[in-house]
């Protein structure tokens, strides 16, 4: 009796506790099912897209696994601007990144869905395919793919989940439609988030910017620059020996107007590198060296994108040039081209007159930049 009562008892518990982790497991998945799933009679015939690049840029580099396509770009395009891949919808990408203010917020920092606020500015997107040396301030992504799964579950931005958001998109009625033509899927589940951020990727490497007045004078030599302009090119590369080395070439140099390496440019005093508030690239490769470095940004579009630095300490350009000028903080890995400048007004103004030479107008006005859903 007592054995024949055990295995009962076992069978029981075993049963029940199957029931229980399939429960579990599945109470919490988002519910995708739909109707009409089959997408094989919608066309998929891909266009080829060959991203226009100015003759003096490196060349784009394209991942063999996300050739781009007219559509791969229309559809990153739109969810971008979504912000139905935020928990509430109250939020998308652009949210911080708006072309307006050359694909930042104009914020110090950033503040996401839950009114959370961050702990740094965000980054301008203006030629961000150009960044193979790591993403964010501090590098902690590789690719735009790998970058475009970040926010969405990132508690203090979107704070929405991955199957949630591939959820809506396989209810919604136009997105099963633009995955097919973007890539060939052949049933609305098929969408993944691998390829919702494949798409944001092809959108974010359209973003090419190149057609500033410093690129008419200085790289183009369309047309001549004004005496304050070209005093400003000088101090900014020491291309002339009877002006002062600003220094500035060094972490912004090439025709992108940044290295894409990280630096410690002094903003802060500390008596040891472990005392950072933010410890920046630290965080990511561990190295002591590393903390408190960042990523330089790109200067184009640089007037627009105010506040500065990763914590948007600086209100203006001409604050930034006085930190510059000043030498900043002595610390052990920070940048050896920092020490005080010694810069007249004249020449702290003509640095500031190069910079606003680097606003694109035709590029923060790009219809094909602009929010699809208006």
């Amino acid at each position: 009796m007592r054995s024949n009562f055990s295995r009962i008892w076992a069978v029981g518990m075993a049963v029940g506790l199957t029931i229980f982790l399939i429960g579990s497991c599945c109470k919490d998945e988002p519910q995708s099912d739909c109707t009409d799933c089959d997408l094989t009679g919608i066309p998929y015939n891909p266009t080829p897209y060959t991203v226009s690049i100015p003759a003096d840029f490196p060349q784009l580099e394209i991942p063999a696994t996300n050739p781009m396509t007219e559509e791969g770009i229309a559809l990153g395009r739109r969810l971008f601007y979504d912000k139905r891949l935020s928990a509430d919808s109250s939020m998308a990408c652009a949210s911080c990144h708006l072309p307006e203010f050359g694909f930042t917020d104009a914020k110090a920092f950033s503040t996401g869905v839950d009114g959370i606020m961050g702990k740094r500015s965000s980054m301008s997107l203006t030629n961000i395919g150009f960044a193979y040396h790591g993403l964010f301030w501090d590098g902690r992504a590789a690719t735009l793919e790998e970058q475009a799964l970040l926010p969405v579950e990132d508690p203090i931005e979107l704070h929405e989940n991955w199957p949630n958001v591939v959820a809506k998109l396989i209810l919604s009625t136009e997105y099963p439609t633009w995955f097919r033509q973007a890539f060939g899927i052949k049933d609305k589940r098929d969408i993944t988030k691998e390829l919702a951020t494949k798409a944001i990727a092809q959108f974010e490497r359209t973003l090419v910017s190149g057609q500033s007045r410093y690129d008419a004078l200085f790289i183009r030599f369309e047309d001549f620059p004004t005496e304050e302009e070209q005093l400003g090119y000088d101090l900014f590369f020491d291309f002339e020996p009877t002006v002062p080395d600003a220094e500035c070439g060094h972490c912004h140099g090439s025709v992108l107007l940044t290295t894409n390496n990280y630096f410690n440019n002094a903003i802060d005093s500390v008596g040891s590198l472990t005392e950072f508030a933010d410890l920046g690239r630290g965080t990511v490769t561990g190295e002591y060296l590393d903390n408190g470095r960042f990523r330089a940004p790109t200067l184009r579009n640089i007037a627009l994108t105010a506040p500065y630095m990763h914590d948007g300490r600086f209100q203006t350009l001409e604050e930034v040039i006085e930190h510059y000028n000043s030498g900043g903080h002595v610390a052990e890995n920070y940048d050896a081209n920092m020490h005080p400048l010694g810069l007249s007004q004249k020449q702290k103004q003509a640095l500031i007159t190069l910079l606003h030479t680097m606003t694109d107008t035709s590029f923060v006005q790009n219809p094909s930049f602009q929010d699809p859903w208006k």
